[in-house]
């Protein structure tokens, strides 16, 4: 936190910033989104996987989330962080600027975006995601169970 005052301070130092088509934005606003779009850098890279979404793994709040979190578990990937956007309206629009991706939810592996639901379903059903979650370490459900089959 003391980080964040800090750099904070540093910004309000500068003044002002002239913005697109010659608005004059304070020095405040472009540093806090500065500093929100480095923020969400280090949240993409915590942990292996991310998804910001709408609700929660346990409660999703729309049917493309729900989809992320059932293509997921049926991975068998549980250690993965979400971020509920409908929490927090800066995050909701902040992600879509870091991702340059208009819609939610949004998959980050490895702290790298991956994608929505459209993105992750395809990979489910083309195999790539089970590639993706082994280059992770993490071993796909659905290859463990097709190998207990053989």
């Amino acid at each position: 936190m003391n980080s964040l005052l800090r750099s904070t301070a540093k910004c309000l130092r500068t003044g002002a910033a002239l913005g697109p088509h010659g608005r004059v934005w304070s020095a405040r606003f472009l540093c806090a989104a500065a500093d929100f779009q480095k923020d969400l850098g280090e949240m993409v890279k915590k942990d292996k996987v991310v998804v910001f979404m709408k609700g929660t793994r346990a409660q999703p709040m729309c049917g493309f989330s729900n989809a992320v979190v059932q293509i997921l578990r049926m991975h068998g990937v549980d250690d993965y962080a979400t971020y509920n956007v409908l929490e927090d309206s800066e995050l909701r629009e902040g992600v879509k600027v870091f991702s340059n991706w208009p819609t939610i939810p949004q998959v980050y592996l490895s702290g790298e975006f991956v994608g929505g639901c459209d993105i992750l379903l395809q990979m489910h059903q083309n195999g790539d995601l089970v590639e993706e979650l082994k280059k992770l370490g993490i071993s796909s459900a659905l290859l463990k169970a097709e190998e207990e089959s053989k």
